[in-house]
């Protein structure tokens, strides 16, 4: 079995696509996935399946999704390796350890390539945020927090890749959860 990690896009926002945790676990090991946990309202799972590939993994969970709540969410798959090489790429560790609500990864579904404008996203930063992107993940230091952000309002026009958005305190729990070990990341 493999352990996957899914980070569902737009799930439990504003009253939209209300996808109770504990129900979930239910249905997926009612479906055969082992293992499963879920951190916070947002759509965080770590699970052990025999499926061989993240899509096929985020599909499955997504189809899930679809049958049991209603609607069909975007599943960001990844495999816990992959979410360890993240971690461990990430530019804004060292402050992260601080402050891990100002780090932000976002994971992309995949490396946009030249379709990324960052000379465009450069120019709506503000003076405290900084950002590399790094792959198939974006990382942003916003040490203002993102709320006002002009740079994360605009990311998906100048990235024009799906995405999904987490803070690095999120991403160490489910790192956790996948048994990775943070702390040596």
């Amino acid at each position: 079995m493999y352990t996957w990690i899914i980070f569902l896009r737009g799930v439990n926002v504003g009253g939209h696509n209300k996808l109770p945790m504990k129900e979930l676990r239910v249905a997926l090991e009612g479906a055969g996935f082992a293992d499963v946990q879920t951190h916070i309202q947002s759509g965080n799972i770590v699970f052990r399946s025999d499926h061989m590939s993240p899509d096929s993994a985020g599909a499955s969970v997504t189809a899930l999704i679809e049958t049991h709540f209603g609607f069909a969410p975007r599943s960001h798959a990844l495999a816990a390796e992959a979410l360890e090489s993240a971690i461990e790429a990430n530019p804004f560790r060292k402050q992260g350890r601080k402050d891990p609500k100002t780090v932000h990864f976002f994971f992309l579904a995949e490396a946009p390539g030249n379709k990324a404008d960052l000379d465009a996203l450069h120019d709506l930063k503000s003076k405290s945020e900084r950002f590399e992107l790094i792959g198939s993940v974006f990382y942003l230091s916003a040490p203002d927090g993102i709320g006002r952000s002009k740079l994360v309002d605009k990311i998906e026009k100048w990235i024009p890749v799906p995405m999904t958005a987490r803070n690095m305190r999120s991403v160490y729990t489910v790192a956790t959860l996948a048994g990775l070990d943070v702390e040596a990341l």
